[in-house]
Parts: C-alpha cells; structure tokens; sequence
C-alpha cells in the first residue's frame, strides 16, 4: 500500500503539470488568433483602397504594362539603329560654293558641290561655264579624298561639307 500511497501523489502532479500545459497551450493559440486576426485585417487594408479596388490586381495590370512598353522600347531601339545607320549612309552634308572659273566671264556661274555623307563618302561636281562652253565634272570622294586631282575650290567646299554635326 505504501507504494500506491507514493505513486497517487505523483500521478496528480503529472495530471496537474499536463493541465498546466494545456492551459498555456491554449492561451498562446488564442493569443496567436488574435495576432492572426489583427494581422489579416491589416492585410485586408493594405491589399483594399478607398475607391475599392484592390491591390494585387493593379500591381499585375502595371507589371503587364511595364512589361509591354519594355518589348516596345526593345522594338523603337532595333528600328532606330537600323535607321542611324542608314543615315550615316545617306548625303547629309552639303556645300555649294560658287567662283568665276575665267577672268572675262562674270556673275560667278561655275560652281563646286559637295555632296557628303557623314563618314566624308560621296561626291563632289564641278562645273565649269566659259563664254563658249559649259563642263560638269563628278569625281568621287572616300574620306574626304579623292583619287582624282581635285582643283582649290573643291577641297574648299569639301572641307566645309565635312564641317557639318554628326551622329
């Protein structure tokens, strides 16, 4: 008997301890609930704005936009490499100068013109008016040169046509 005598107290304190567990396991699943509650209606405020509409599915709609206006960008920068790159192709420097090519001749009628692009690629004409005839000459020009012998008033002009702005 002595035995069962020593063995009840303990199992009432066992009984007791497990309450006390249970009790305090309780307490902070409540506890949590609330801390749940209070946090899903937070969420509920951030997610809800005062016209009603919510958050997430503006957040998608500006991604969605973001996104689009990304591949156009993307789109507008290959075309417009391809376009500067055709421009710095394409004659865009020009320079007309005007000269009395003869002493007995007036008002200037011949005349050199440049036509340039922006690596200095292209051509320049010359033409020449004398009382009898006019010639028009055409020689190519790479870099600003040209393998043909180019007379004073056709570097000139092609120095001012090389002047121009680049890309």
């Amino acid at each position: 008997m002595t035995i069962l005598v020593s063995i009840m107290p303990l199992f009432w304190w066992g009984i007791s301890a497990l309450i006390l567990l249970l009790f305090i396991s309780l307490l902070m699943t409540l506890s949590l609930y609330r801390r749940m509650k209070r946090f899903e209606a937070s969420y509920i405020t951030l997610q809800t704005f005062n016209s009603g509409n919510q958050l997430e599915p503006l957040l998608q709609n500006y991604i969605q936009k973001v996104t689009q206006q990304d591949q156009e960008l993307n789109t507008c920068n290959v075309r417009l490499a391809q376009i500067e790159h055709k421009l710095r192709a394409s004659v865009d420097h020009a320079e007309l100068l005007r000269f009395s090519a003869f002493e007995n001749v007036g008002s200037d009628l011949s005349f050199a013109l440049a036509l340039l692009n922006q690596e200095g690629c292209g051509v320049v004409l010359s033409a020449i008016h004398s009382r009898e005839e006019s010639r028009v000459y055409a020689k190519p020009i790479n870099e600003g040169h040209s393998t043909y012998t180019l007379s004073n008033e056709e570097r000139e002009v092609i120095e001012k046509a090389m002047q121009g702005q680049k890309i």
